[in-house]
C-alpha cells in the first residue's frame, strides 16, 4: 500500500495566507455582482491590497458585503506558488515574470483541488485496490505542483483532471448508491432529477436528497433547512446563500470549504469534519 501523509496534504491544502503574495488579489478576475470589491481584470491590483500583501479590510469583508472575499479557496495553491515555485520572491520584486507567476498560480489552484477531492476519495474506498490507484495518482498529483513554472505552464492540467474524474465519478457512484441502499432513504419522496441542475431559490425541503447526485448544481438562496444530505455528491456545486441551518450534512462527499464559506448555516448545522464552521454562522 502506498504511503500517504495526509497531515502533510491537511496542512499544505490549507490557504496560508501570511506565506503567499496576494495572489489571489491580483491574478483573478473580479466581478462586484459577485461579491468582490469591484469589477477588476485578471493581473490588476485589488482596491485593498496593500503594500505588504494583507488586506486592508480583512476584519470587516462581511460587513461590506464583499463575500466573493470570505468564500474564495485557493487550497493552498498561494503559498506553494509563493514560496516552493518563486522561492519566496514576488511579483513586485520580479515584475517581469508577474505574468507567468499569475498563469502558474491558475494552474496550481487546479492541482491542489484535485488533490483535495482525491483524498477524501482515498479515505472513502476500502479496497485497496482502487486505494492504491488513487495513492499513485494523489503522489503524481504532488510530483506534478513541484514542477517549476515553466513546467506547470505546459502541463496538460485537462488530461490529468480526466484521469482523477474518473476515480471521482466512481466514488461518488458508490457512495450515492450505498447513501440511497439504507432505511431512512424514502424512495417515493421527489428527488432532484439528472436534467435539471438549476434550483435557484428553490424550497428544497421536502425532495429526498439523501445520495443525491447535485454535482455542478446551481444552489444559490435554496432552502434546505434541515435536510438529510447524507451521500450526496456536491461537487462543482453553487452553494451561495443556500440555507442549511439545521441540516446535516455530516457524510456529504466532495464539499469543500469554500462553498461552506459561501453558504448559510447556524449551531445546529452538521459538518464534515475536515471543514470549519466559518464564524458569521454564528452570528
Amino acid at each position: 500500500m502506498l504511503y500517504i501523509d495526509q497531515d502533510k496534504l491537511n496542512r499544505e491544502l490549507k490557504a496560508d495566507c501570511k506565506n503567499c503574495f496576494g495572489l489571489c488579489c491580483i491574478a483573478l478576475y473580479f466581478s462586484a455582482s459577485d461579491g468582490f470589491p469591484t469589477n477588476k481584470d485578471a493581473g490588476k491590483s485589488c482596491i485593498n491590497l496593500k503594500e505588504d500583501f494583507t488586506c486592508s479590510v480583512h476584519t470587516s469583508l462581511r460587513n461590506k458585503g464583499l463575500k466573493g472575499c470570505t468564500a474564495y479557496e485557493c487550497f493552498g495553491a498561494g503559498q506553494k506558488i509563493a514560496q516552493v515555485t518563486y522561492k519566496g520572491k514576488d511579483w513586485r520584486q520580479v515584475p517581469e515574470a508577474s505574468k507567468q507567476m499569475f498563469e502558474a498560480f491558475l494552474i496550481m489552484r487546479q492541482l491542489h483541488e484535485m488533490l483535495w477531492y482525491l483524498t477524501e476519495a482515498f479515505n472513502i474506498h476500502n479496497e485497496s485496490k482502487i486505494k492504491q490507484e488513487i495513492g499513485a495518482l494523489i503522489n503524481r498529483t504532488e510530483e506534478i505542483t513541484l514542477l517549476d513554472a515553466e513546467g506547470l505552464l505546459k502541463f496538460d492540467i485537462e488530461a490529468h483532471r480526466n484521469k482523477v474524474n474518473i476515480f471521482l465519478r466512481n466514488t461518488s457512484e458508490m457512495v450515492r448508491n450505498n447513501a440511497k441502499s439504507k432505511e431512512k432513504y424514502n424512495s417515493k419522496k421527489k428527488r432532484p432529477t439528472a436534467k435539471r441542475f438549476d434550483y435557484f431559490g428553490a424550497d428544497m425541503r421536502n425532495m429526498e436528497l439523501i445520495g443525491a447526485d447535485l454535482r455542478g448544481a446551481c444552489l444559490i438562496a435554496t432552502n434546505l433547512k434541515g435536510v438529510d444530505l447524507s451521500g450526496a455528491d456536491l461537487i462543482g456545486a453553487d452553494l451561495r446563500d443556500a440555507d442549511f441551518c439545521g441540516s446535516n450534512l455530516v457524510d456529504t462527499i466532495f464539499l469543500n470549504q469554500a462553498q461552506i464559506n459561501a453558504a448559510r448555516g447556524d449551531a445546529s448545522t452538521s459538518l464534515p469534519l475536515r471543514l470549519v464552521r466559518p464564524s458569521h454562522w454564528m452570528k
